[in-house]
């Protein structure tokens, strides 16, 4: 997949092509139906397969103080929607100027004018432009005019008929339900970074842990959960069983949030590597310890309460590119 900072330079093999629309926060079984059938569309039509999606998300620009709420940040993204079959990811900036973009103003000079597109896919509900003033039906009508076609993929929602939506995924990984948000997103919902040296204290523990910083992610529930992590192998990743902390450490009267990941049945350097950690089930709440023998002791336990969780799960396959729940 080819990756695009700017749509004034289209490569020929793009004009003519289909192009899905959306933030995409996520990519939930939701948006994985818009961009399935785009890639769909683009194959039936012998075009290019792509995405336009917008950094940073319009939310954080017109909202900057609110607490964390994303769900996948940019390197998470673009790998799911690799992914996906898709060739080329049109990253638009959105600044002050982007915003003030009319709707018609978009699909005329961008979609039309700049990518020369020849099929828009979009979610049944889609917004876009100038104080959200464009949708499915204005698309149909500029679609007449510049001569492009339009699919509008219908609401989804999970067998129980939860909607899959990016709002019911945050709030349930706020309540510590990791599974249930994995149901709507396909897979287990996953927290990446670089791991950096700490105070080592895990390791004088007997349970040496892989420190990630966190900031820019939606804060899940604090505590103890049971994760598989993965290891960068290039495209893909190596995945193995571990247990994480997500939180402060009250034992050590620290307020700071941490990632502190135990890789269970490893044994090797991570420092400096990148780690990607999906979380599968929650086990227990952040708590303080009398002392570091209480806090050993518990830390075993949520090994094993781990080990014993993710032996009911099914193997994820070694160099997958995330860990599926199916």
């Amino acid at each position: 997949m080819h990756i695009f900072r700017t749509w004034s330079e289209v490569p020929a093999p793009l004009e003519g092509g289909v192009i899905a629309l959306g933030n995409f926060d996520g990519l939930h079984q939701g948006h994985q139906a818009v961009i399935g059938e785009m890639v769909r569309t683009a194959r039936a039509k012998n075009a290019a397969a792509a995405v336009m999606t917008f950094a940073p998300h319009p939310r954080q620009f017109f909202r900057p103080d609110e607490e964390p709420f994303l769900l996948s940040p940019f390197r998470l993204k673009a790998r799911l929607i690799e992914a996906l079959g898709v060739d080329y990811l049109y990253v638009q900036t959105f600044d002050r100027e982007f915003s003030q973009r009319s709707a018609e103003n978009f699909v005329a000079e961008v979609l039309v004018g700049g990518l020369g597109v020849s099929h828009i896919v979009v979610g049944f509900d889609y917004v876009f432009g100038h104080q959200r003033k464009g949708n499915v039906a204005l698309l149909r009508e500029l679609s007449e005019r510049y001569g492009f076609e339009v699919t509008a993929v219908g609401e989804t929602a999970a067998p129980d008929g939860v909607r899959y939506s990016s709002t019911n995924i945050r709030n349930l990984l706020k309540d510590g339900r990791p599974f249930e948000a994995a149901r709507l997103l396909g897979r287990y919902w996953e927290i990446e970074g670089r791991v950096e040296p700490g105070d080592k204290r895990g390791r004088l523990l007997g349970f040496p842990t892989a420190n990630l910083p966190y900031k820019d992610y939606l804060h899940p529930r604090q505590g103890v959960y049971a994760v598989r992590a993965g290891l960068d192998q290039g495209a893909a990743s190596i995945w193995f069983d571990g247990v994480a902390n997500f939180g402060s450490r009250p034992t050590f009267d620290k307020t700071d949030v941490l990632l502190e990941v135990h890789l269970l049945d490893f044994a090797g350097d991570l420092y400096g590597k990148h780690l990607r950690v999906a979380l599968t089930d929650y086990l227990r709440p952040v708590q303080k310890f009398d002392g570091l023998a209480a806090l050993t002791a518990q830390i075993a336990k949520d090994a094993a309460g781990a080990r014993a969780v993710l032996d009911r799960l099914p193997k994820a396959p070694m160099a997958a590119p995330y860990v599926s729940m199916l």
